[in-house]
């Protein structure tokens, strides 16, 4: 198989994430506002996140992690019909989801969980053989997705609305930890990179008691989140988040680079997380404030502006080309910000409106980048200069 887009994992999940969430993003407001009904017998919140973690997350995520273990971890390139079979298992996963009322009850859920089960027993064999261990932290995240998932469409099949709720949670938090994991390496190597090169200063060392703390008191709120845990409890945790990770994300000094445009979206997805612990912690402990907000905060803000800003880093320099944001890939990342601020805005009262707006505009970045990268995608990549004769 030689076509370029099955030459990196980037390639096809970026193209295919793109493309999704216009999709969605139809079908949510199309349903929201009855222009149409969903054929699920779900309340329309839970087809919405499915779709958004399982669909559109899950393409992007595959994307960045497949893509970065051969460069980071040594691991051989996931390509070739191996990829193939990755993007045929999260093809047939949306097929299942949106037939599944249709469909004999196991299909769907099996379908759907596929694209899992077969990246990790891609990716465990090689990850076991490599000397940082720190790298098999990423089964657990996939193995909980998983998990997730399953427990999502078997209680779809029971009409078990609570526990399709909590599923999608567990899924989220799953997601969390991996951003900060991952984007905890990346944004401060990236960082220090760009400090020397321009003669700014350095990269502050890792605190491995930090970064510790910091993920233990992350699974302590998530534990005791989808435990139910009294608010008191959570909104301390959140509280405990919001110090440990700001504490962790002033070290990397990303102020000092937010005139290189590939860095501000990924400082600016960890500044929406902070936000998100505190609109956490805030709603736990008794604020005015919908206990969803938090979730939009870290979504649509945190996790949109990371993914937007590796996905554009990725692609450049994954097809030969050099380190910089095109214009277009600017105002998709100012239109994903401002999607953020409306979605937030609309859970304290702005309104219906305000979640439409919300909608479209972050819609809107995701298309920008297809028009921008799909023909690139599709294509070879350009010799880089130590490749030239």
């Amino acid at each position: 198989m030689t076509a370029p887009v099955w030459a990196s994992a980037f390639r096809p999940f970026y193209l295919l994430g793109a493309a999704c969430a216009p999709l969605l993003a139809a079908a949510w407001l199309g349903a929201l506002h009855g222009g149409w009904t969903l054929p699920h017998g779900l309340p329309l919140k839970l087809v919405h996140g499915h779709e958004f973690i399982f669909g559109f997350a899950a393409a992007i995520i595959l994307g960045v992690v497949l893509t970065a273990l051969p460069s980071w971890a040594g691991t051989e390139e996931i390509d070739g019909p191996r990829l193939a079979l990755l993007v045929v298992a999260w093809l047939a996963g949306r097929l299942g989801f949106w037939l599944s009322p249709w469909l004999p009850a196991p299909l769907p859920a099996l379908a759907d969980c596929l694209v899992y089960a077969a990246a990790i027993a891609m990716l465990a064999p090689p990850l076991l053989r490599v000397a940082n261990r720190l790298y098999l932290l990423l089964l657990p995240v996939l193995a909980a997705l998983f998990v997730a998932n399953l427990v999502f469409h078997h209680a779809a099949t029971r009409g078990d609305v609570p526990l399709a709720g909590l599923a999608l949670r567990g899924a989220i938090w799953a997601i969390v930890v991996l951003y900060v994991l991952k984007g905890g390496v990346l944004a401060p190597i990236f960082t220090g990179n760009a400090l020397r090169e321009s003669g700014r200063g350095q990269q502050p060392p890792f605190l491995m008691p930090l970064e510790g703390a910091a993920l233990a008191a992350l699974l302590a709120l998530a534990g005791l989140d989808l435990a139910g845990a009294p608010g008191a409890a959570t909104g301390s945790a959140a509280l405990a988040c919001l110090l440990l990770y700001g504490w962790r994300s002033l070290r990397w000094q990303g102020w000092r680079v937010a005139d290189v445009p590939l860095l501000l979206p990924m400082h600016l997805g960890f500044a929406w997380l902070l936000l998100a612990f505190a609109l956490k912690a805030w709603a736990d402990l008794g604020g005015p404030l919908p206990e969803a907000t938090w979730l939009h905060a870290f979504t649509v803000g945190s996790l949109g502006l990371m993914m937007l800003g590796l996905m554009t880093r990725v692609s450049q320099r994954h097809t030969g080309r050099p380190l910089e944001m095109p214009p277009a890939m600017k105002a998709a990342c100012a239109a994903l910000f401002l999607a953020a601020v409306l979605r937030v805005a609309a859970g304290v009262g702005a309104g219906a409106t305000a979640v439409a707006l919300a909608t479209l505009l972050w819609a809107a970045a995701f298309m920008i980048y297809l028009v921008c990268y799909a023909r690139i995608l599709l294509t070879p990549s350009l010799p880089r200069a130590g490749d030239l004769p």
